[in-house]
């Protein structure tokens, strides 16, 4: 027998009551198992040392004992107990099945699975423009999922007949198997866990219940609904097994690059090319909306990149009562294919504007004072 006190073994208070010392044993256990620590050669001494304190300290005779004369109240030459316990010993005198089952199942349910299943979600990409996304839509998809066999109705097995009881699990869904010292369950491989089996099996879908089916389903987009948005389509997904409930079917949208606009949230963005000449003296241009053609007063002396807001122009977005802007950012355009006519005018211009000392270019002189102050440095 271990000479480690037994609290310490468990890491518990020697005022710990029942239900605290069973909960240590069982994370102690779960840690030192030997199964699970097939690389550490003292996991087996450290798994028996924990049950052996477990053994004394979950048996309320024992425990008052060793609370009163610790190891020696176990040994036969000072009148104890008797000898030291082996693995053998404890599983003998108490069972730890349920502790175990507790340990190595899913938080302690019932060993039998339910036999329906729930069915699984699927998933597609649907691909809209944003006059779509902007006004709402309804689009038609073709979807290829498992569906309930019509012929046995789901059930798997031939008309007029009925699933028979597992001869391997008795019904039970699940088989116990020896593991070490231990007995663990698992799903019945010759039922899968069901606890039944088709002994006459559909001719259609061979006894699986389901057949692989294309469907046409409609989907409703509702306006203003943006890229990556979802939309669930209840019950539409594939079937379930054995009178499970079917998934549902996650739409997921993808909005086409548009020629013009960038959606950014519920504003709108476009780049408005505009010669030199409107952007220097003034003028009034024409853009688009999404809601038709839109005057633009564009003010003298108007820098490349500076940005118009048309309020309103934007998009409506789900869950927002009000609409976004449009906003327009102009790009002053250099003209190309220019005559030598042309040309020889523009250079005279460019002198003309150099004898004024730059101050028709007031961000290249300053930009070119920060140079030559750069350079001086």
């Amino acid at each position: 027998m271990s000479k480690r006190d037994f609290y310490e073994v468990l890491s518990v208070d020697r005022n710990a009551d029942a239900s605290s010392i069973k909960a240590a044993f069982r994370r102690k256990a779960a840690k030192y198992h030997p199964d699970k620590n097939p690389d550490d050669e003292t996991a087996k001494e450290k798994f028996q040392e924990v049950q052996e304190a477990y053994k004394v300290l979950s048996d309320t005779d024992k425990k008052h004992a060793y609370d009163q004369h610790g190891h020696a109240a176990f040994d036969p030459s000072q009148g104890g107990f008797g000898g030291g316990a082996g693995v053998g010993d404890i599983f003998g005198d108490f069972d730890l099945g349920s502790v175990f089952e507790d340990i190595f199942s899913s938080g302690g349910r019932s060993s039998r699975q339910s036999q329906a299943q729930q069915g699984a979600d699927l998933g597609y990409q649907l691909t809209i423009t944003l006059e779509e996304a902007v006004r709402g839509v309804s689009k038609t998809v073709s979807v290829t999922r498992l569906a309930s066999c019509e012929s046995c109705r789901g059930s798997g097995g031939k008309k007029g007949s009925a699933p028979a009881t597992c001869g391997t699990c008795q019904g039970v869904g699940q088989v116990r198997m020896n593991h070490g010292f231990l007995q663990v369950q698992q799903p019945c491989p010759e039922c899968r866990g069901a606890g039944q089996v088709i002994k006459d099996p559909c001719s259609e879908c061979r006894g699986q219940g389901r057949l692989r089916r294309e469907k046409a389903l409609s989907v409703k987009l509702p306006a203003g609904i943006d890229h990556g948005d979802r939309v669930r389509l209840t019950g539409e997904g594939e079937a379930g097994l054995r009178g499970g409930g079917s998934g549902d079917l996650y739409v997921e949208v993808r909005i086409k690059a548009h020629d013009v606009f960038k959606r950014d949230g519920a504003d709108l963005k476009m780049d408005v090319p505009v010669s030199f000449v409107i952007a220097a003296l003034g003028g009034e241009i024409e853009v688009p909306t999404l809601s038709g053609r839109v005057k633009l007063t564009i003010p003298a002396e108007t820098q490349t990149g500076k940005v118009f807001r048309l309020r309103g122009k934007g998009v409506k977005p789900l869950r927002r009562s009000k609409s976004g802007d449009l906003l327009c950012r102009l790009t002053i355009e250099t003209p190309v294919r220019l005559s030598e006519e042309q040309k020889e005018v523009l250079r005279s211009f460019d002198v003309m504007l150099a004898v004024d000392g730059g101050k028709h270019s007031p961000r290249s002189k300053s930009w070119f004072d920060a140079v030559k102050s750069f350079f001086s440095k």
